[in-house]
């Protein structure tokens, strides 16, 4: 008779939690895994596929207006965002299957259920169910922070944003951080007047000082407004929308207020303190190299760690913890040098230190920047510049350090992530031809230090 009911149950069926379920049944496991909202997790369903189409569906205004300065003439384009939002419903609709087709097939069981730790061994399904599984792993993620003010309960976070019936005219964003950028260039560029409040004095806390200066000039360019240093205080509905209060006294009417201040991890009520697993004072799973918690027999990867909030980095997790436990090959996943992207607009692309954290590691620094107009806007017209940035330690020569802000940076910082990430020098990136004419070329056609 078996010990255990499973020799794996997952509790969160994202990123982390199907790539972890799905490598570990590959092994001969038994895997269960449970999920109370949709098969997929925030990326799939309310994050990054969703907010990546919103962001290219907010294109298309300017793309049409450049067209314009290569010939084309009389467009005149009507957006509906209804149409918007069904296409990303039923793409959204196809992933989710996707992901359940791609779980059954590797034999796992799915409980599309809530599942909440009796003790290290034991869990309890909604309908009241007992199981029990030799190890368990959180991968639960996190969800948007809503702080406590009067009004609260008439914004919306970037959760509630996938679902408008109607498209807001008017927008107040609370936050500077990447959600918040990307959301106000998606409403912006479908035709919103957007505002950002934030309390700090510039937006992007954490990137490049570069990037974050020159994305917040193509912002305001393009119309949206900031109120730094400035949080909003209260909101109450009235007649013609909401209308929000600063701390400042200044009052401004909307048609909707998002909150994009940042995401706590998802423990509440799954039982994981009473089961004595150790928490992070924000609620985050406390764990080691290798993904386990102060109990043997109970595990987290993803975003319920509040490691480093990405979907890469938790699936990762996922296949290290499958690997480590499962396919006896012990591995660490590594959190160094991951790069990263924001779709903001312009999008920025970025891998290893910023200049700060690179000139507080290491005692010499080169610094070597690009700004320049993008080959399309000759012709469109439009006053639009790309940044590129590069970061060398100057002893060994190795680049430590790569970023970009413009059009098609995330793609173009992917194939420097592993230039980086095998240490390559600023004479290896020198060396390398040239793709011409391309954004990309500047990466290695930097020669005067800044």
């Amino acid at each position: 008779m078996a010990r255990f009911d499973y020799d794996l149950f997952v509790i969160g069926a994202g990123s982390g939690g199907v790539r972890a379920a799905r490598i570990a049944a590959g092994f001969g496991a038994k895997v269960a895994i449970a999920e109370e909202h949709r098969i997929g997790g925030t990326c799939v369903i309310r994050g990054c596929i969703p907010k990546k189409l919103f962001v290219q569906a907010s294109h298309y205004a300017a793309d049409f207006e450049d067209a314009v300065g290569f010939g084309w003439q009389q467009i005149k384009p009507e957006f509906s965002w209804k149409t918007l939002v069904a296409n990303k419903d039923k793409e959204i609709d196809r992933l989710n299957g996707l992901y359940i087709q791609t779980l059954q097939k590797a034999t796992v069981q799915i409980f599309e259920c809530r599942a909440v730790l009796k003790d290290a061994h034991t869990l309890e399904l909604a309908d009241g169910k007992t199981l029990t599984a030799e190890t368990i792993l959180i991968a639960t993620g996190g969800h948007p922070y809503l702080p406590d003010l009067p009004g609260i309960e008439h914004a919306i976070s970037s959760s509630e944003a996938f679902y408008l019936v109607d498209f807001p005219k008017r927008v107040v964003i609370s936050g500077a951080g990447y959600i918040a950028v990307e959301f106000a260039g998606i409403f912006n560029g479908l035709g919103a007047d957007v505002t950002v409040a934030y309390r700090r004095d510039k937006v992007l806390r954490g990137f490049d000082e570069d990037v974050r200066d020159h994305l917040t000039r193509h912002m305001a360019q393009d119309g949206i407004k900031f109120r730094f240093e400035t949080v909003i205080s209260s909101i109450e509905k009235v007649s013609g929308g909401l209308e929000v209060t600063y701390d400042n006294g200044d009052v401004e009417l909307a048609d909707q207020v998002m909150f994009a201040t940042g995401r706590v991890p998802n423990t509440d009520g799954l039982g994981l303190s009473e089961a004595g697993v150790q928490l992070a004072a924000n609620g985050a799973v406390i764990v080691d190299d290798y993904s386990r918690s102060n109990l043997d027999s109970i595990f987290a990867v993803g975003d319920v760690t509040d490691r480093i909030q990405l979907t890469p980095v938790a699936i990762r997790e996922g296949h290290a913890f499958a690997l480590t436990q499962y396919g006896d090959v012990p591995v660490s996943p590594e959190h160094d040098n991951v790069p990263s992207a924001v779709f903001s607009n312009p999008p920025i692309g970025s891998v290893g230190l910023t200049e700060s954290a690179a000139r507080e590691k290491y005692q010499n620094i080169d610094v070597y920047k690009s700004e320049f107009r993008p080959l399309k806007h000759t012709l469109s017209g439009r006053d639009e510049r790309s940044l590129t940035k590069l970061l060398v330690e100057a002893d060994s020569d190795r680049v430590v350090g790569a970023h970009m802000i413009g059009p098609d940076a995330p793609e173009i910082i992917q194939g420097i992530a592993i230039a980086v990430k095998k240490g390559l020098t600023k004479t290896d990136f020198d060396a390398t031809l040239a793709i011409h004419p391309s954004s990309a070329e500047e990466f290695v056609l930097m020669r005067e230090k800044s």
